[in-house]
């Protein structure tokens, strides 16, 4: 069947119907015509032959309109899936999602360190598993998502210089399509979450974004005219890398990752006798007065740090909106973007257009959600890098939810 066949459904106007479908959530086949611009005819005849490859499946048919009852068209959730395997600096995670990007079924592997081999080993065990709940031959394919350069933090991370040299070259994609059978794509996983941003969240609605994710080290991405940008070497927004104010220990200039990544904060918690990695993520129900001062102790790094990456960026692109996510838990993902609201109030912006500062409405499973759209968006869309929004999204910011405030 189709999802799972790499030499099928390629033709543009597929891509297209099945597009303008997940963007309004349901069409009968005239809206589909309008809304593609192809003739009736040539909607009815490619609508048909997705509904008997059980891409699309009709709804009831809607009566009481001029003219003869409508039947809508939507996308059948069993129709396809996406399967994503994230690799961080903490854990494997691994999640299965349908045509309509809705988790069936998800798996986590908690580690200390992302040793090569047994992190290659726990992501394929969990993607073979994952892979097994999908429909036959409705798989589209597997998405990788995980940070550049990942032999280069061994140190921070609590290891011996070079113990995740494993990493350097490696051929990730080709190392788990080898072991999975499976067509495998590999991607930054802060792009990724910002593609999973742009899908199934609210935070985004307009054509330029700059997207923060705070995971255990900071990282970016990028969304210009609409389309997730991932730069010609796919290295596009890589904030963690960006230069702040002071010297490291080399005497070279400070980088973002080192004064706004959550694992500084984690730990600084485990100092202090508590459970950073539970606190970071809302798993620990009451926090601690220890937790909250510790976070505040960092926020005050963090905050500023932010608030100058936000006025550099916009100075070399006009992004419209700001948004910063990540592992921290609700709460705290609100205060860090209230501190760096307040933070934005020290820098000048003159001669820079306004931009809004934003909260990410997904948090924490944003990575691997983003890596399993990867390669539905590769099979079904009209154009991989415009990532498409659903009827959800649209409707929750027509009510206005979470409006932003313009820094001066």
């Amino acid at each position: 069947m189709r999802g799972g066949d790499t030499s099928r459904l390629r033709a543009y106007n597929e891509r297209l119907i099945i597009g303008a479908i997940r963007q309004a959530g349901a069409l009968s086949k005239a809206e589909i015509a309008r809304a593609t611009g192809l003739s009736a005819q040539a909607a009815s005849v490619i609508v048909n032959r997705l509904l008997a490859e059980h891409l699309l499946a009709k709804r009831r048919k809607v009566r009481g309109q001029v003219g003869q009852p409508q039947t809508p068209i939507a996308l059948n959730p069993e129709g396809a899936y996406g399967l994503g395997v994230k690799i961080g600096r903490r854990s494997v995670e691994a999640v299965l999602v349908d045509f309509l990007g809705a988790v069936v079924a998800s798996r986590r592997f908690a580690h200390a360190a992302p040793l090569p081999g047994p992190a290659l080993a726990q992501a394929a065990a969990a993607a073979r598993e994952l892979a097994a709940l999908a429909r036959p031959g409705r798989l589209a394919g597997l998405g990788v998502a995980m940070p550049g350069d990942l032999h280069e933090w061994a140190v921070e991370l609590g290891q011996t210089p070079g113990a995740l040299d494993g990493w350097r070259g490696l051929d990730v994609a080709g190392a788990l399509a080898a072991a999975t059978g499976l067509e495998t794509t590999v991607s930054n996983d802060a792009t990724a979450a910002c593609a999973a941003e742009l899908a199934l969240g609210d935070a985004i609605a307009c054509r330029s974004a700059l997207y923060l994710y705070l995971g255990a080290f900071i990282g970016g991405g990028l969304v210009l005219d609409g389309r997730l940008h991932r730069g010609a070497r796919g290295n596009a927004a890589a904030l963690g890398s960006m230069p702040m104010a002071g010297a490291d220990a080399q005497g070279r200039a400070r980088q973002l990752i080192h004064d706004a990544s959550p694992l500084f904060l984690e730990s600084a918690l485990d100092a202090a006798g508590l459970d950073g990695a539970a606190l970071i993520a809302g798993r620990q129900a009451a926090p601690q007065a220890e937790a909250e001062a510790a976070f505040a102790r960092w926020l005050d790094t963090a905050a500023p740090a932010l608030a100058r990456a936000c006025v550099a960026a916009a100075s070399v692109v006009d992004v419209e909106v700001v948004v910063i996510d990540g592992i921290l838990n609700p709460a705290w993902r609100r205060a860090v973007v209230a501190a760096t609201r307040a933070a934005l109030d020290g820098f000048s912006t003159a001669g820079l257009s306004p931009f809004m500062l934003m909260t990410g409405s997904i948090g924490e499973p944003a990575r691997v959600l983003g890596a399993a759209l990867a390669p539905l968006q590769a099979r079904f869309a009209p154009d991989p890098d415009l990532v498409l929004r659903g009827p959800a999204r649209e409707a929750e910011r027509r009510a206005g939810r979470d409006q932003p405030v313009a820094p001066r």
